[in-house]
C-alpha cells in the first residue's frame, strides 16, 4: 500500500514540473486537477494502510476543494478575457 502512495506522490512531483514548465494555461489547469485527484487518492490509501479513519474526512474535504479550485480559476479567467 505504501508503494502505491509513493507512486501517487511521484506523479504529483512530475505534475509540478508541468506547472512550472507548462506552455499553456490549460496545462497548468489540468495539473491542478491532477494534484487534487492524487491528493485524494493518497489520503485514501494512507487511511487504509495506517488505519486512520480521520484521513477519510481529509480526503472528502480535499475532493470538494479540488473540484472548486479549477471552477474558480475558470471564472476568473472568463472575467479577464
Amino acid at each position: 500500500m505504501m508503494f502505491l502512495a509513493l507512486a501517487l506522490l511521484l506523479s504529483m512531483l512530475l505534475g509540478l514540473w508541468r506547472v512550472v514548465k507548462g506552455p499553456t494555461l490549460l496545462d497548468r489547469l489540468l495539473t491542478i486537477q491532477l494534484f487534487g485527484s492524487a491528493g485524494v487518492a493518497i489520503c485514501l490509501v494512507l487511511a487504509k494502510a495506517l488505519a486512520l479513519p480521520a484521513l477519510l474526512d481529509v480526503a472528502l474535504l480535499l475532493a470538494v476543494l479540488a473540484a472548486a479550485a479549477p471552477a474558480a480559476l475558470v471564472q476568473r479567467l472568463r472575467r479577464q478575457a
